[in-house]
């Protein structure tokens, strides 16, 4: 059966409080200016040191990069799981695709820790065969490595990345996936079309039967 693989921030949960406060966190004490909450959910899912030289001009790779990185995750570390909710019809969307058959797999930029452990509170990790998700020192995830190591992991052939940002369209396109765009994250309609998804969803409870519109042979 095809394996479905999943981003995790803006597709599988709603992270935005747990990340715009550690971001702002990390920037005010690096001595930058706050910003808005709702300003930051833009730069909500690439890697973090993406994220902050798109904030600050900080160089991915130099001192300053680095030291706003940590400070964002030193904070992170302590409210990953209170700033994180499972969205709306998530669990039963999973439930569906297992019970249809496919393995089920997790390509995320976020750091494996994090995510195994958001998972394993939210109780979402025994729906997921594989978590492919970069270690601490890996400052520029790539996800189309993340999506070709899920694949791997699950000895598919054929897959369809999920996914709200154009990284997840991109990364999953990449390794010949069909790509459905999840309309409840933090990229927009216009980010996903542009990239390219096969598909695009308003709601989770509409994820089994993109999936199996898209189905090789249908």
């Amino acid at each position: 059966m095809t394996a479905v693989l999943f981003d995790m921030d803006g597709c599988l949960l709603d992270s935005r409080r747990g990340i715009t406060g550690s971001m702002r966190h990390a920037l005010v004490s690096a001595g930058h200016a706050d910003r808005d909450p709702a300003e930051l959910e833009q730069y909500i899912g690439p890697p973090m040191t993406y994220t902050m030289h798109q904030l600050t001009g900080a160089e991915i790779g130099s001192a300053a990069n680095d030291a706003l990185v940590a400070g964002y995750r030193a904070h992170y570390a302590e409210t990953l799981v209170a700033g994180t909710s499972v969205f709306d019809g998530i669990p039963e969307a999973l439930a569906a695709l297992r019970a249809a058959g496919h393995p089920l797999a997790v390509a995320t930029s976020k750091p494996l820790t994090f995510a195994e452990t958001l998972l394993g509170e939210l109780g979402l990790r025994a729906c997921f065969d594989h978590v492919a998700a970069p270690d601490f020192s890996v400052r520029t995830p790539d996800k189309a490595e993340l999506v070709r190591e899920a694949l791997a992991a699950l000895g598919a052939t054929s897959g369809v990345m999920v996914g709200d940002r154009r990284f997840d369209i991109l990364g999953g396109a990449a390794n010949g996936a069909a790509t459905i765009g999840v309309l409840w994250g933090f990229g927009s309609r216009e980010e996903l079309e542009e990239a390219g998804a096969d598909a695009l969803v308003a709601a989770a409870s509409e994820l089994p039967d993109a999936v199996t519109a898209l189905l090789p042979g249908r």
